[in-house]
């Protein structure tokens, strides 16, 4: 039964991932990125890893896709469809990305995964102290350098809304 809710799963991502990158309307692309994201938490859930579902669904699902539509909201042109990119563009883009796939897959091949049985068990208070400590494996840096660019994104989008509103 895992299987089936695993392949349903992994079916709404992927269909949803190509509209997400066909649609011409940027809201709706980014409404078939939340499917995408709130399928990848389904697949959290399936693995039983329900830390990482809540931080999938509260950070990305919440978080991310709220800071795109308000950043797009911003601009003027949320109703004008985007423009077909060239043919030379679509066939580079679809190039690039079966590159990047092949080169993913022979990481991932050739790797050598040791198998180690653990018998520690890692708590949600230990997550969190390495989450915000600073020393070693400490996570603080990256969340803090996070913070500042998605800051400057949206005070970006802001100085774009304002320069294009004042241009008219």
């Amino acid at each position: 039964m895992e299987r089936l809710f695993f392949y349903f799963i992994a079916i709404i991502i992927l269909v949803f991932s190509v509209m997400a990158v066909n649609s011409r309307n940027m809201m709706r692309s980014i409404i078939y990125l939340l499917f995408v994201l709130l399928g990848v938490a389904g697949i959290y859930f399936l693995l039983e890893y329900n830390f990482l579902a809540a931080v999938e669904l509260s950070v990305y699902a919440g978080g991310i896709i709220i800071l795109y539509i308000n950043s797009i909201m911003l601009i003027d042109k949320i109703g004008v469809p985007m423009e077909k990119p060239k043919g030379s563009r679509q066939l580079l883009a679809g190039l690039l990305s079966i590159f990047g796939l092949g080169v993913s897959l022979f990481a991932i091949y050739s790797y050598h995964f040791n198998q180690t049985a653990t018998t520690t068990e890692t708590t949600v208070k230990e997550l969190g102290k390495h989450l915000l400590s600073y020393g070693n494996n400490g996570f603080i840096l990256p969340f803090e350098l996070i913070s500042i660019f998605l800051l400057a994104a949206l005070v970006g989008a802001i100085a774009i809304a304002k320069s294009t509103k004042t241009l008219k």
